[in-house]
């Protein structure tokens, strides 16, 4: 914007719910996402055990990183040459059946976790696809003007999802215990968030058929392998971009401590399913309210220096954490490192999406979803095995801490244009036309 220019108008804070779409697909979305975040809690309470191995947490996220990371250029390639309504549809109706799987495995007359990896895996095939398709679909449902609130609505959306799924999935198995009678827990209670979880699905299935986005053109020119690139090639030819995607990727992969809770609710705060579920939605209530604060009140200058700042917090939160033995201290620490980590996702996501054109932003989504999937299941993977390395979670956590820090502090030094980015509007503008 040149120093003459009129400021924009300004945004109305509930624009994108004037949108129908955006509300339909909201809901659904809402509903998929708690059904995802209650098998999280599922899926690592029963595994812990089964085995009463870190390392084994670890291979959780591992198995649903691995098919994102194999298939991500095929995924976003995809994403933009299919209609993407139907193939969000279509892995929706595949994480049920994957839900439905885990719910016959726990019944299986033979258990073990090699089963639950199994499915984990296909599970991860079907999310790989989701992902490109979901983040590339949301432009087409509101105007150009209104995204930048679409971004900060659909995080409030998630995050409040992600609060009640992981406390819901730990109700649903504490009540599942206690009204079988059990007094061991060997992870057979899962069955019933599994459930729960396929339901879910289904209901976002359903509201999904009620979304009638714009139709966009799709990206058909060029050889497979040369559109499979393309986005690769976009992520890093935007320095921008790739500085704000790659500190997410390295801050959140060493500073994730998500993966290891189930060993602090059991081991360091003595707390029960119940403790888990809230150990895991804490994290997503700081990032929802820093979401709506930030819907009402856009960041207006110095976003890239604020970025950067609140992955510091990040990274201090997770210190604290990691010495905490405090039940309520612990739940602080991780709503305070939530809100700082929303900072970054919105930042990310304007730059990503709105810089974008719409025939190639499956692909570069699927390359975006690479980095944040390596942060967070790869993340998971990273703590298990510094865990079982240190022979000891605290460890681990507060190490990883130490590291988000330093990776703080690398970055404001070699991507000094993320560090001096102003507005969020003016970037969008310039990557959009570049000179």
């Amino acid at each position: 914007m040149s120093r003459g220019a009129m400021p924009p108008p300004s945004i109305p804070p509930y624009a994108a719910f004037q949108h129908r779409d955006f509300r339909f697909y909201q809901s659904a979305r809402f509903l998929a996402t708690i059904g995802m975040q209650m098998v999280s809690v599922a899926v690592g309470w029963q595994v812990y055990a089964i085995t009463g191995r870190a390392l084994d947490l670890g291979y959780v996220g591992l198995a649903q990183f691995a098919p994102a990371f194999v298939l991500s250029l095929v995924t976003g390639s995809a994403a933009d040459r299919f209609d993407r309504r139907r193939l969000i549809i279509t892995c929706y109706l595949a994480i049920a059946c994957c839900y439905a799987l885990l719910f016959a495995h726990t019944h299986a007359p033979v258990g073990g976790v090699q089963g639950i990896y199994a499915v984990l895996v296909l599970l991860g095939i079907a999310e790989a696809f989701t992902g490109p398709a979901a983040s590339a679909f949301m432009p087409s449902l509101v105007p150009v003007e209104h995204f930048t609130n679409a971004v900060a609505w659909s995080s409030t959306t998630w995050q409040t999802a992600t609060i009640v799924g992981p406390a819901a999935g730990g109700v649903v198995y504490a009540v599942a215990m206690s009204l079988r009678g059990s007094r061991v827990d060997d992870g057979s209670a899962a069955d019933a968030v599994y459930a729960a979880s396929a339901a879910c699905l289904l209901a976002a299935t359903f509201l999904l058929g009620f979304v009638k986005a714009r139709s966009v053109r799709r990206q058909t020119e060029g050889t497979a392998l040369q559109r499979l690139g393309a986005g690769v090639r976009y992520v890093f030819g935007k320095k921008i971009v790739l500085g704000a995607i790659s500190l997410d990727l390295f801050a959140v992969l060493l500073g994730g401590a998500v993966a290891l809770l189930p060993i602090y609710a059991r081991d360091v705060l003595h707390t029960g399913p119940w403790g888990l579920g809230l150990l895991r939605s804490a994290p997503a209530i700081g990032a929802a309210a820093m979401a709506f604060w930030i819907a009402h009140h856009p960041l207006r200058r110095r976003s890239g220096a604020t970025m950067l700042a609140c992955v510091a917090v990040f990274g201090v939160t997770t210190i604290v954490f990691g010495l905490s033995t405090s039940f309520f201290l612990s739940l602080a620490a991780l709503i305070v490192g939530g809100a700082a980590d929303m900072v970054s996702v919105v930042v990310r996501q304007t730059l990503v999406q709105l810089s974008t054109p719409d025939a190639m932003r499956g692909r570069v989504s699927a390359v975006n979803l690479v980095f944040i999937g390596a942060s967070n299941e790869l993340g998971e993977f990273e703590s298990g095995v510094t865990a079982q390395l240190f022979g000891s979670a605290v460890t681990a956590v507060i190490v990883g801490g130490v590291g988000t820090l330093v990776v703080v502090a690398l970055w404001t030094l070699l991507f000094p244009a993320l560090r001096d980015v102003d507005r969020l509007e003016d970037v969008a503008t310039r990557e959009e036309n570049p000179a």
